[in-house]
């Protein structure tokens, strides 16, 4: 309808025509303009009454391109892993990085590790067995692992899968009488990264299937990265030979954060989902959460649902409430020898005299009125403690 040097207008017959065209094709329509007409940074679709309805053999089905698009859409947004025909891949999450993954010292040596891996596959620590507890980021490696090879080195084909989708590919095989070419399979690969190994335990045609594919990786030169609960040798289910190969190349372990740690963790995953949390909030969580990331992702997930939903703010006591439908071992980890907290018979004074003692404040800073920072996190430690552990009511607590 009309043209200038920045921006393009354009007619459509009807108001669904141009929600649906604004809304679904805005991009792809600029993009065919721009290659014409570089300079176009705008377009508008208006409503035309002047258009005539067109017959239906003359109509284009935009449905189909739109499909196109969504398909074209999803297969851009799968970073991470290659799909290899007929090999059970997990899809990696673009969130896991090895930039984004907090470094402290129970991770230096992980986390170098795998950075070195992700430089030069097959080249260098081959292979790389990761292990630790639950929750402490051995997912977020082996992931972040797969995304940086497969951004800086296109052409290789990395599969990222667990024991279970392993053992699932195997038994598949065995169905269908087609083990040979299972193990055909697995040689397209390049780098494969196979998470929780200690599930195999107990399953020994499946140790012996990744035994003989381990040996066609690893004499081929390519990269093997492993992760499981324990060490190697401390998993004597599998067997002694699959056990020793897990070992040939650099076994790193990820232990429990530290306190900094954990607060920076917090930080991070506030950063990411672009949430301001309190600063003594944010030190609360990282003093009572401990042993596992998962759990502080939990609690911070927790509290941005309740401020979007509810409009709840984070503060000491509600996070404290959430904290106590997780399995820790109290309020605060050095309270854990407090045995006026732990008692079952905890009277008033006693409860109030071990936070006085733990913060470090007189009882009657604790218990005046100023809003002092110093003094807020005691006091709110200790509203939450007389709520629930003597079951004080609000009213009360007040008083």
């Amino acid at each position: 309808m009309a043209s200038s040097d920045t921006s393009v207008t354009i007619g459509v017959i009807s108001s669904f025509h141009q929600d649906n065209l604004s809304k679904k094709f805005y991009n792809e329509i600029k993009a065919a303009i721009v290659s014409i007409v570089p300079t176009i940074e705008v377009i508008d679709f208006v409503v035309d009454d002047t258009i005539e309805m067109r017959a239906i053999d003359e109509v284009i089905d935009c449905r189909d391109a739109q499909k196109l698009s969504e398909k074209k859409t999803k297969n851009e947004s799968v970073h991470g892993v290659e799909i290899v025909e007929w090999v059970n891949s997990r899809l990696v999450s673009e969130r896991y990085q090895l930039d984004n993954f907090i470094v402290g010292p129970n991770t230096q040596l992980a986390h170098a590790a795998c950075d070195a891996v992700a430089r030069r596959p097959g080249s260098s620590y081959n292979p790389l067995y990761i292990y630790g507890n639950v929750g402490l980021g051995k997912t977020h490696l082996l992931q972040g692992i797969a995304n940086t090879i497969r951004w800086k080195q296109k052409d290789l084909r990395v599969v990222y899968t667990t024991a279970d989708k392993f053992l699932t590919d195997y038994v598949a095989s065995i169905k269908w009488r087609s083990v040979d070419k299972l193990r055909e399979r697995y040689r397209q690969i390049d780098v494969l990264v196979l998470d929780d190994v200690q599930f195999l335990a107990g399953k020994k045609q499946t140790q012996e299937e990744l035994y003989n594919i381990f040996n066609i990786l690893y004499e081929a030169g390519k990269q093997i990265i492993l992760s499981g609960d324990r060490p190697p040798r401390e998993l004597t289910e599998l067997e002694a030979r699959l056990q020793s190969r897990f070992e040939w190349g650099i076994t790193v372990d990820v232990s429990e954060p530290d306190y900094e740690t954990r607060l920076a963790i917090i930080g991070e995953k506030a950063r990411a989902r672009e949430f301001l949390l309190p600063q003594n909030v944010a030190e609360f969580i990282a003093e009572n959460v401990s042993t596992n990331v998962r759990e502080i992702e939990w609690i911070l997930n927790q509290i941005i649902a309740e401020y979007d939903l509810r409009g709840t703010p984070p503060t000491i006591e509600n996070v404290a409430m959430r904290l106590s439908k997780l399995p820790i071992r109290s309020l605060t980890p050095s309270m854990t020898t407090s045995k006026s907290i732990r008692s079952t018979h905890c009277s008033y004074e006693d409860l109030i005299q071990a936070v006085s003692g733990h913060f470090g404040i007189e009882i009657r800073a604790l218990l005046s009125e100023d809003r002092k920072k110093e003094n807020m996190i005691p006091r709110q430690v200790a509203m939450y403690l007389l709520k629930n552990k003597l079951h004080y009511t609000y009213e009360r607590i007040g008083n």
